[in-house]
């Protein structure tokens, strides 16, 4: 037993002096356990938190949901403009970009908003919990506790590790589409009468389905040629996306196409 937590110990020890020592000082990031037990308080809140509401009634969160998306919107958009004009100002290649570590404003200022663009991520663990408070019970999938569960780890160790770099290119692509989508998310949580100009609901999901295919050959061209970009990296990357576009399209399928054939 000594023996096995000395191991966890040890790996622990290494995941935390091999990060990157820029952002090593920011919440969250010197160590994966604040991360790891916000996941399983994630986790818990998901198994627990509809046991709870059972013979409850949904709590009315119009205004705090109005809030919260566009609050969203405004830090996707926010960190969109800050991917953007970092990468442009610093020549950034879409082909092959190694991540600069060293402390000048540029590589500082990339690095700081990778580290807004994983805390983004444990925000948007409040989604799952105003599903909860809502009684929306058929909206916590398996889609969705796996991609906002996971999210969180993956944005992590790109802080830790990878603040810049190829990484780039998904915290470009990904708050544009954030900025769309919590833009649906708020306007939605208006009220009913806005249900005739969100026509364009479904069209949400190809445009995530979009993005997922833009990182996936992104990455898969970074991953077969040669690139100092760390190929472990590349390749979770690649695996995560392939199981993004299964669940993705698993849902897109079940949600317009099957239901417009049983119509």
């Amino acid at each position: 037993m000594d023996s096995a937590w000395t191991r966890v110990l040890s790996v622990h020890q290494g995941m935390v002096d091999n990060g990157d020592k820029r952002t090593d000082p920011w919440l969250l990031v010197y160590s994966p356990v604040p991360v790891a037990l916000i996941f399983l308080a994630y986790l818990f809140v998901v198994w627990a938190g509809p046991r709870l509401m059972k013979h409850r009634e949904p709590f009315d969160l119009k205004g705090v949901l109005v809030l919260y998306n566009f609050a969203m919107v405004g830090l996707s958009a926010y960190m969109f403009y800050e991917f953007l004009v970092t990468s442009w100002l610093s020549s950034y290649s879409l082909l092959c970009q190694p991540v600069d570590y060293s402390t000048e404003p540029l590589p500082l200022r990339m690095a700081n908003v990778c580290w807004w663009f994983f805390f983004s991520k444990v925000i948007e663990l409040a989604d799952t919990v105003f599903f909860i408070l809502r009684k929306k019970n058929n909206q916590l999938t398996f889609l969705h506790v796996y991609h906002h569960g996971t999210m969180i780890f993956n944005w992590w160790a790109g802080v830790k590790y990878l603040a810049g770099g190829q990484s780039f290119f998904i915290g470009l692509v990904n708050t544009l589409v954030h900025t769309v989508m919590y833009s649906y998310y708020g306007l939605a949580a208006l009220g009913p009468h806005m249900q005739r100009y969100l026509w364009w609901k479904r069209y949400l999901t190809s445009l995530q389905l979009l993005q997922f295919l833009l990182f996936l050959l992104h990455t898969g061209y970074n991953l077969f040629t040669e690139c100092d970009f760390p190929d472990s990296m590349n390749a979770v990357v690649f695996g995560y996306c392939v199981t993004l576009i299964v669940l993705f399209s698993n849902f897109y399928f079940q949600s317009y196409l099957n239901k417009r054939k049983q119509k």
